[in-house]
């Protein structure tokens, strides 16, 4: 068993000893059968590495004779165009030297032209010279001549150069006045003619369409009292109650012999208004003292405020003014009692707006304008017993202040001619103020103040040399001069009456137009015995 055992282990270790030799060989063998496969990959890389290598360098040698032919053809074509191009620049500098040439000719030939035309005038002006003292040598002689010939028509006429002189000149002017005079009648005809009738047509047109109410009034300056007693009442015991009216109101009450009257005195209008309605509000309530006359005097002055600003409103609203400032319009109200020539002021206003609003609406002008110049046209009249000056000076100061529109303002500032007309409304507004105030029942004055201002204009017009006698008719509308004829000729006539007219617009203060009308007649007569 143990040599089986041997026998067995031999057997085994044979085998392996002899799979391990196989295992070895078989390594060797695949060694050298994997350098064989790898030399003969090697050779054919090498091979095809090569044949590449002569592939790459053909066609490199193919490419680089390609690029040569191309930069050839490319050299040759830049050749071609720089020739092309040197070949138009030398054309182009050929034709340069052409027009060089042309020009030397040209100034060349101008220069010879401009030297014979300088010897030319050198030519005419030794010629113009030459007759220039010639010319003088017979303006010389000429000028002796004429003052010969002078000398001999002073002796032959017995005149003077001067005198003759001044003889013609008054002969000329007076048959130019002459001219002049009937050139000026015939258009100031044929004006009258036809201006007239327009401006009578649009002034009746505005009249008739306003339908403002009559607003000549008195102002109220006396207080009724119910019996003689409240006379006594009012002055108080000395003179008390009467003193603390005054000096709550700034009036002057005057207490005389009238019966059952009180006269209320301020130049204030508002002032004397809230006295009035202090007085009245006293008398109905019988309780007269002074604590109970401060009380009185200043809810009347607040119902007095309040009718202003009512009465301003209403006047706006009257006329279609609706963006007016506020203070202006409280101003406004303040005409309410305020008189000119017993015409109140508001209302005087109020129609001159409308009047004024019509007339622009005929003449194609701005409406607004018109309205609101003619509504402020007086209204530095409330405060002119406040402010130094005069109402239109006042006026134009108010309204510049509340940024009202030049354009008005300028209306306000020309109403009475102060300054020259800019603008049409101005022209308008200052008509439809003349309209207001001179129509019938406009207007009052006190017979002293009309007497005068008749012999005043009757004054003047007696004033011209040649006027024998002048009349003054429809209350001072319309003088008639009656002039001598044998010292006024018909053309003197016509100059006289334009310088009365003149005169009588510089010197004289009157509402409305006056009418100067100058007569010349002759009047021959005999008596048959």
């Amino acid at each position: 068993m143990s040599s089986l055992s041997i026998l067995c282990n031999a057997a085994v270790t044979a085998g392996v000893v002899s799979g391990v030799v196989a295992i070895v060989v078989g390594a060797i063998l695949g060694a050298i059968i994997y350098k064989v496969v790898a030399n003969n990959k090697i050779g054919r890389s090498k091979t095809n590495a090569v044949k590449i290598i002569e592939e790459a360098y053909a066609e490199a040698k193919s490419i680089k004779k390609e690029s040569i032919l191309e930069a050839k053809e490319e050299a040759q074509k830049i050749r071609d165009e720089a020739n092309e191009e040197a070949k138009e620049r030398r054309s182009e500098i050929q034709k340069q030297e052409e027009r060089l040439d042309q020009r030397e000719e040209y100034i060349t030939k101008k220069e010879t032209s401009l030297d014979s035309k300088q010897e030319q005038l050198e030519n005419e002006k030794s010629q113009l010279e030459k007759s220039k003292l010639e010319l003088n040598e017979k303006l010389t002689e000429q000028e002796q001549i004429k003052e010969q010939m002078l000398q001999k028509l002073e002796n032959i006429s017995g005149l003077t150069k001067k005198e003759a002189k001044d003889i013609l000149i008054e002969s000329i002017t007076e048959d130019a006045k002459k001219d002049a005079g009937l050139i000026v009648k015939k258009i100031e005809d044929e004006a009258r003619e036809n201006g007239e009738k327009i401006a009578q047509d649009i002034v009746m047109s505005a009249i008739q369409r306003c339908a403002t109410d009559l607003s000549s009034e008195m102002t109220v300056s006396t207080v009724a009292l119910p019996n003689d007693e409240m006379k006594g009442r009012i002055i108080g015991r000395e003179g008390r109650n009467i003193r603390s009216i005054e000096s709550a109101t700034g009036v002057e009450l005057i207490v005389d012999d009238t019966p059952e009257t009180i006269t209320v005195s301020s130049f204030d209008p508002i002032r004397r208004e809230i006295a009035r309605l202090s007085l009245e509000k006293l008398i109905i309530d019988g309780r007269i003292h002074p604590g109970r006359i401060e009380e009185v005097v200043e809810k009347a002055t607040r119902e007095v405020e309040r009718t202003i600003k009512e009465a301003g409103d209403n006047a706006c609203n009257e006329v279609g003014i609706y963006n007016l400032n506020s203070e202006l319009v409280k101003t406004l109200g303040r005409l309410k009692f305020r008189t000119s020539y017993g015409q109140n002021c508001l209302k005087h206003s109020i129609e001159t707006s409308i009047i004024a609003g019509l007339i622009a609406t005929e003449l194609n002008a701005n409406v607004q304008v018109a309205k609101r110049g003619g509504l402020l046209h007086d209204i530095g009249k409330a405060l002119d017993h406040e402010i130094e000056g005069t109402h239109v000076s006042i006026g134009v100061e108010l309204t510049r202040k509340y940024k009202e529109n030049e354009a008005v303002i300028h209306c306000i500032e020309a109403h009475h001619g102060d300054v020259a007309f800019h603008s049409i409304e101005a022209v308008i507004v200052q008509v439809a103020d003349a309209i207001s105030s001179t129509r019938p029942g406009a207007r009052r004055e006190s017979f002293e103040n009309y007497i005068k201002r008749l012999q005043q204009l009757e004054g003047i017009c007696n004033d011209f040399k040649g006027v024998e006698k002048s009349y003054a008719i429809q209350a001072g509308r319309e003088v008639r001069i009656m002039v001598k004829p044998e010292e006024i000729s018909d053309t003197d006539a016509m100059y006289l009456v334009k310088d009365i007219t003149k005169r009588i617009e510089n010197e004289m203060q009157y509402p409305g137009q006056i009418k100067v009308v100058v007569i010349r007649e002759n009047r021959f007569s005999d008596t048959a015995k």
